[in-house]
C-alpha cells in the first residue's frame, strides 16, 4: 500500500536529483489519483433497467450456505429473530479491493473473506465489504457474514409484499424481485445463479422447508430440529425461498423417482388434496410439452390465503397461498422451465417468464377440453380489455416502471406473442422451438433479445416482423392479420 503525502510537489523536489526516484514518483502519482491497473472496487448495482441498485458488479457467485435459527416470537409481543451465517463462494471478475452484497435490515455483527476478518460498512441496501488482502482477478474466494435481527417485509413498487412475511405459526420467505436480500446477504439479481445449501433451525414441533432436496431432519438437544436443504441446480436467489410453520408433509415420487415433498398448513389439506394429487400428471404433461424437468425434486408449499397475497414458482417447490386451482399448478409448474430454469437476464424481460406459462394455462385448458388456445387468443383479443384494463396499455417487452412488471400485458400479451409464434409456424416447429428454447438455455440466463434470435433462427423461412414490433415491442392494440405461415 501506497501512503500519498500532502503535497506531490513536495516529493518531486525532494528526489529530482535522484535517478531512480523517478519510477517511485510515477508510483506515487498513479496511486493517488486513482489511475493505473490498481485494484478497484465492484460496482454498485449491475445496471437492471427497473432495480438499478439490484446485484453487484465485480463477482460472479457459485454458491450459498446459509445457516439459519429462527425463533418466531410469540404473542406477548416478542420480535421474531434470525440467527444466521451465510458462506458465499464467488469468483472475482475482476481485482477487487472492495465488493458489495445486497442486505436490507438486520445486523451485521463479522464478515470475513478467505478465512480473515474484513473492514465492512452499510450504505442503504449494500454491505460494502473490504478485504485484508486484495483479491486477484481469476480468484475463488469465500466471504462469510454473520447476521441477526428481525428480517423485513418489503413492498414491492406494485404494492405487494415479499422479504420475510411473519405468519402466526413462523414465516415464510418471498424474494420476488428483490425480497431476498432481507434474509440473506448476496448478490440479488437474477444474472447471477448458484447452488444452494440451506440449514434452517426451529422450534420443536415446527417444519423448514426450502428448495431441492431435504437431506436432513436432525434434533439439535435443546428443544429444536435442524433441517437441511440442498440445491444443485443453479438458481436465482428471488427463486429461494424457507417455509416455517406446522406443516402436514407428504413424501413421495413419480413414477420416474423423481422426489416429490409437499407442506400443506393443515386448514388446507382438505382443500388442496384434490389439485395435489394432480402433480404427476401436471408434470408428466409439461415434460411431453416442454421437455425433460429441469430439477432433481418437485413439490409443492401451500399456506394460508393471510400469508401471502400470490403464488410464486420458488425452484422445485412453488408457494401457493391456499389451496390452488389445477390451472395455477399448472402456471408454476411451467415456471420450473421458464423463469427457474431459463431465467432472464434482466428485470425487463420478466414476460419470458409469464408469457410462457400463462400460455401453459391455454395449452392445459385446450388438452382438458376446454377452450382451444386458439379461442382464448381470440376472446383475449376482442374482449380483454373488459376484464384487464390497462392490457393494452404497454407491450409486454417494454413495461414503463417497475410497479408494471408483473402487470397484465407481461402475461396474458407475454402468451398472446408466444401464440403469435405459434399460429406463424405451426404445431410442429412451434413445439421444437419451445422445447428447443428450454434445452438451449437450461440452468442459464436469456434475453428478450436471445430468444427473438432464436425462434428466427428455429425458423428460418418465416417473417417475425410484425409479431416483434406489433405485438411484442409495439404500443396500443396490434391490428390482428392472419399470418402468412
Amino acid at each position: 500500500m501506497v501512503s500519498c503525502p500532502r503535497r506531490i510537489a513536495d516529493v518531486s523536489r525532494s528526489v529530482r536529483s535522484v535517478p531512480a526516484a523517478a519510477a517511485c514518483l510515477a508510483l506515487l502519482l498513479t496511486a493517488c489519483s486513482g489511475g493505473g491497473d490498481h485494484s478497484t472496487g465492484g460496482a454498485s448495482g449491475v445496471g437492471d433497467p427497473y432495480f438499478p441498485k439490484a446485484g453487484n458488479g465485480g463477482y460472479d457467485v457459485s454458491h450459498y450456505g446459509l445457516t439459519l435459527a429462527y425463533a418466531p416470537g410469540d404473542s406477548s409481543g416478542d420480535s421474531p429473530l434470525l440467527t444466521a451465517t451465510a458462506a458465499i463462494t464467488a469468483r472475482a471478475e475482476q481485482e477487487l479491493s472492495s465488493f458489495q452484497l445486497d442486505l436490507t435490515g438486520l445486523d451485521v455483527t463479522e464478515v470475513t473473506v478467505g478465512g480473515d476478518r474484513a473492514r465492512w460498512s452499510r450504505t442503504g441496501q449494500e454491505l460494502v465489504v473490504r478485504p485484508a488482502d486484495t483479491l486477484p482477478k481469476g480468484e475463488t474466494f469465500e466471504v462469510r457474514v454473520r447476521y441477526s435481527g428481525s428480517p423485513e417485509t418489503i413492498t414491492d413498487p406494485d404494492g405487494s409484499k415479499e422479504g420475510w412475511l411473519r405468519t402466526a405459526d413462523g414465516a415464510l420467505a418471498l424474494g420476488e424481485p428483490t425480497g431476498s436480500m432481507a434474509w440473506f446477504p448476496g448478490n440479488h439479481h437474477p444474472g447471477d445463479k448458484a447452488s444452494y445449501d440451506i440449514a434452517v433451525t426451529v422450534p420443536k414441533g415446527l417444519t423448514a422447508v426450502s428448495n431441492g432436496e431435504l437431506r436432513s431432519e436432525k434434533p439439535t438437544g435443546d428443544g429444536r430440529t435442524t433441517f437441511t436443504w440442498h440445491t444443485a441446480e443453479p438458481m436465482a436467489s428471488y427463486a429461494a425461498t424457507v417455509a416455517i410453520g406446522r406443516y402436514i408433509v407428504t413424501r413421495s415420487a413419480t413414477e420416474e423417482g423423481l422426489p416429490v415433498y409437499v407442506a400443506v398448513d393443515p386448514s388446507q389439506t382438505a382443500a388442496s388434496r384434490a389439485v395435489l394429487a394432480r402433480l404427476p400428471e401436471a408434470m408428466e404433461w409439461a415434460e411431453y410439452n416442454f421437455g425433460p424437468y429441469p430439477f432433481s425434486s418437485t413439490g409443492a408449499i401451500v399456506d394460508r390465503p393471510e400469508d401471502s397475497a400470490y403464488a410464486l414458482e420458488t425452484q422445485s417447490r412453488p408457494v401457493y397461498p391456499g389451496a390452488p386451482d389445477t390451472v395455477t399448478l399448472v402456471h408454476e409448474l411451467a415456471h420450473q422451465w421458464f423463469g427457474d430454469s431459463v431465467t432472464p437476464k434482466t428485470w425487463r424481460d420478466m414476460w419470458l417468464n409469464e408469457g410462457f406459462a400463462t400460455y401453459a394455462e391455454w395449452l392445459w385448458t385446450e388438452d382438458e377440453g376446454g377452450a382451444t388456445a386458439e379461442q382464448t387468443f381470440t376472446d383475449l383479443y376482442d374482449n380483454g380489455e373488459e376484464e384487464y384494463e390497462d392490457l393494452w396499455e404497454f407491450p409486454p417487452a417494454r413495461p414503463t416502471t417497475a410497479a408494471q412488471i408483473s402487470a397484465p400485458p407481461v402475461y396474458q400479451r407475454g402468451a398472446m406473442v408466444i401464440h403469435r409464434i405459434r399460429q406463424t409456424v405451426g404445431d410442429d416447429a412451434f413445439y421444437d422451438i419451445v422445447q428447443g428454447w428450454a434445452a438451449a438455455h437450461r440452468h442459464g440466463n436469456a434475453s428478450t433479445d436471445d430468444f427473438t434470435a432464436y425462434v428466427e433462427r428455429a425458423a428460418p423461412d418465416e417473417d417475425f416482423t410484425s409479431i416483434w414490433s406489433d405485438w411484442l415491442y409495439g404500443s396500443g392494440k396490434p391490428e390482428l392479420t392472419q399470418p402468412e405461415g
